[in-house]
């Protein structure tokens, strides 16, 4: 593993080069593409270690960047959208040698939103795509739409002694799912604009191969989701992992790159 820095949209990038493609790799040109991996959010490069080391030995070129605000990348100077953190893979991946010509991209959980969005704008530097628990369909249920009502009577309340720590108590323990809460200045920003964008609409353009992998335990984009990703994607094959949580690159990270493996 080679650690690397890379200025893309003002912002001075960390990121992580595993592995290189052997001398047969690069001649068969199915086999040579470099694999970029898009994390979730909260997370980083070093979450993917164990999975891009596994596919680095099979000979898979393996780039994982700390996204904005992330990891070791600092955060963007004013709240981004998801079309700004598109416009920065762009750029990224013009400034990185081997993410000049095409490459295979897979996106987890909000990277695989951002990766959804790249794809379909930028069809033509995919490969293939890799959506792993993406957080690419972001309707509102009716049981989001109370919980939001909820929180929004509870901030009349702020005022009260010990209203930060309740809040936090009441996004834990009962909403669980949300990580705005966690989030601070800029980021929480961007956190709501980035949730704020349902790509239920741009899937059908997706025009690349695309392989949709999902735990069948995944607690924070459940199943249904993926199936509704996978009917509105043509050209897509859905990947069930039994057991599988919404961290499968932690949990499970041999079974995800064997299916990933088994699928270039």
């Amino acid at each position: 593993m080679e650690e690397k820095k890379v200025i893309a949209k003002n912002i001075e990038t960390n990121y992580k080069v595993f592995g290189s493609p052997s001398p047969e790799a690069l001649a068969d040109q199915s086999q040579g593409k470099p694999m970029l991996i898009l994390h979730g959010w909260p997370s980083s490069s070093e979450k993917w270690i164990q999975v891009a080391e596994l596919l680095a030995d099979k000979n898979i070129m393996v780039v994982v960047p700390d996204l904005p605000g992330f990891g070791k990348s600092p955060e963007p100077a004013e709240a981004w959208n998801l079309d700004r953190y598109v416009d920065w893979v762009l750029e990224f991946c013009n400034n990185v040698p081997e993410l000049n010509s095409g490459f295979y991209l897979l996106g987890h959980s909000f990277g695989g939103a951002l990766a959804v969005k790249f794809a379909v704008k930028y069809n033509q530097r995919v490969e293939k795509l890799f959506l792993v628990s993406a957080a690419a369909v972001r309707k509102k249920t009716t049981t989001k739409k109370m919980w939001g009502g909820v929180a929004k009577i509870a901030k009349v309340f702020s005022f009260l002694p010990g209203y930060d720590l309740g809040r936090k108590a009441f996004y834990k323990f009962i909403i669980r799912k949300s990580d705005y809460i966690y989030q601070k200045g800029v980021m929480k920003e961007s956190y709501l604009k980035v949730i704020a964008d349902d790509l239920s609409f741009y899937m059908s353009f997706l025009k690349v191969p695309t392989f949709i992998i999902w735990g069948d335990k995944d607690a924070s984009t459940s199943l249904d989701q993926a199936k509704v990703i996978s009917q509105k994607i043509s050209h897509s094959k859905l990947i069930v992992i039994p057991g599988g949580t919404h961290s499968l690159e932690i949990q499970a990270p041999e079974i995800l790159a064997q299916k990933i493996i088994e699928n270039l």
